[in-house]
């Protein structure tokens, strides 16, 4: 039992500095996810028919495929296969490194369940207030921009908080690229000092913590920019 506790108290430092690289991975992919799912929640609303599938196809893939296949599919595969053809054929080499591979296939699987988060809450709008909007001379563009995801993006914050834990227990499967994050800095301590239960439950804690933390701030964000009228008002 000493040992155990010796084991977290030298480990734990070095599993803090993993935990900032499960940060930093987590706010790369809830970008990107937010950054191309709101373009993709419009699309599949006011979209042409042709957008409305292509959009809807992306969703199907990346909500079907596991993470783990799309992480090997992109970092050794896709990124795999242009580093040798460029190499080869034009003596260039192009690196990705596990760090943006990671944030760049969770942000991609993060913006189909984005896109399906704000075009949910983009169809509970009104849609008398579009119809205003085009009376009043605005064109759909217009409307969309600056009536409709004001109060979609708000209205999302509880269902994106959801999303955020989602990504951050996604992001430990990064750990099979060499990425130094929270799950590789474990196992690699843990393969060493063989305290396996011990370094595994601080593992499991910090992802708890860091959870909490993210869960609470957007808790926060939704009360501070809730719609006075779409939900019961607490004290």
């Amino acid at each position: 039992m000493i040992q155990a506790f010796t084991t977290i108290a030298d480990a734990l430092p070095y599993l803090l500095q993993g935990a900032l690289v499960t940060v930093g991975i987590v706010l790369g992919a809830m970008s990107i996810g937010l950054v191309a799912g709101v373009p993709m929640a419009v699309g599949q609303i006011y979209g042409r028919a042709l957008t409305r599938r292509l959009i809807g196809l992306y969703v199907w893939f990346f909500r079907g495929v596991p993470v783990l296949v799309l992480l090997f599919l992109v970092y050794f595969g896709l990124f795999g296969w242009v580093e040798l053809k460029l190499k080869t054929g034009y003596d260039i080499y192009v690196s990705l490194s596990p760090f943006a591979a990671a944030c760049m296939v969770l942000g991609m699987c993060s913006a189909a369940y984005q896109s399906q988060i704000f075009r949910g809450a983009i169809q509970s709008l009104a849609q008398g207030q579009l119809k205003a909007a085009h009376a009043l001379g605005m064109s759909q563009a217009m409307a969309v921009r600056s009536i409709i995801l004001p109060q979609a993006l708000r209205l999302s914050i509880p269902a994106w908080s959801n999303e955020f834990s989602i990504v951050l227990k996604d992001s430990a499967v990064a750990f099979v690229l060499g990425t130094a994050e929270i799950m590789a800095r474990t196992h690699f301590v843990a393969s060493r000092t063989y305290q396996h239960l011990p370094l595994y439950l601080t593992a499991a804690v910090l992802y708890f913590i860091l959870t909490w933390l993210g869960v609470r701030g957007l808790l926060k964000l939704e009360q501070k920019f809730r719609i006075p009228g779409y939900a019961d008002q607490k004290a």
